[in-house]
């Protein structure tokens, strides 16, 4: 009798082989990251940074220029505490095996998420759709913020943000607050990556739900290009629709498989 996970396990053989035959066509690959592609390092979604000391706080109360505004010490707070926890994790496998492919591929990675992980695995980052946590800008004048920043080890309840170094205006997270419009650099940059696909070319649509457009809208826009879309999920999401290819597993699982096949 075959088991549950044997049954994922035998469509996932199945998927990859096909996935593998589209990648080795391919010039391009153009990869959609979400949150999934940073699960298996330990890298809390959104809500889940809602522990501890902030269990009781809505994160849509603390991610917004109005609440930035009325108390910068305890929105930076949620904020510093959030990249201490970032610098405490690492890259997964599925990190370094797309890192891996852009030595034989010519790779273009747009996430949703807003940690440095893909770019600490190697990669380079073509745009980060919804904002970066450690992209630390001058909430004033918007001038970038360099050098470190010291963050508590235990969540604190307020915090004073750093100066910035030239107008000495609060230093604010790189991230997109409700409220804020994304960045339009990085949606032209990955719009343009979109329409640069040709037939044959990849687009590997890896951990993300599929709900939040612009970026939930991608998928459709690069099968229009002719690319093949596959998607990387442990489970069906809203874009598994309008994608050629659809690989049951997590980004850990299944990247370092696709890449070796590729590769090996």
């Amino acid at each position: 009798m075959t088991s549950d996970a044997d049954a994922v396990e035998e469509t996932q053989v199945a998927g990859l082989g096909e996935a593998v035959d589209a990648l080795r066509g391919a010039r391009r690959v153009l990869v959609l990251s979400g949150a999934g592609m940073s699960a298996e390092s330990g890298v809390p979604t959104f809500r889940d940074a809602q522990t501890g000391l902030w269990e009781q706080v809505d994160p849509t109360d603390l991610a917004t220029p109005e609440a930035w505004e009325q108390d910068p010490p305890y929105v930076w707070a949620w904020y510093a505490w959030r990249i201490g926890r970032l610098r405490a994790v690492q890259p997964n496998a599925g990190h370094r095996a797309l890192a891996e492919l852009a030595a034989y591929r010519e790779v273009s990675i747009a996430t949703q998420n807003v940690d440095d992980l893909h770019e600490r695995a190697g990669s380079t980052v073509l745009a980060h759709v919804h904002g970066s946590l450690t992209d630390l800008r001058c909430s004033d004048c918007a001038t970038p913020h360099v050098g470190p920043v010291e963050v508590p080890e235990d969540p604190v309840e307020r915090l004073e943000p750093p100066s910035c170094g030239e107008c000495g205006g609060d230093v604010r997270p790189g991230v997109v607050w409700f409220g804020e419009m994304l960045p339009a650099r990085a949606l032209a940059e990955t719009t343009a990556a979109i329409e640069a696909l040709t037939e044959g070319d990849v687009v590997l649509v890896v951990g993300t739900s599929g709900v939040v457009y612009p970026a939930a809208g991608f998928p459709a826009m690069a099968r229009a290009e002719g690319a093949t879309v596959i998607e990387v999920n442990p489970t069906e999401t809203e874009v598994s629709d309008v994608c050629d290819l659809r690989l049951r597993g997590t980004a850990a699982q299944v990247l370092p498989r696709l890449v070796a096949a590729i590769t090996g």
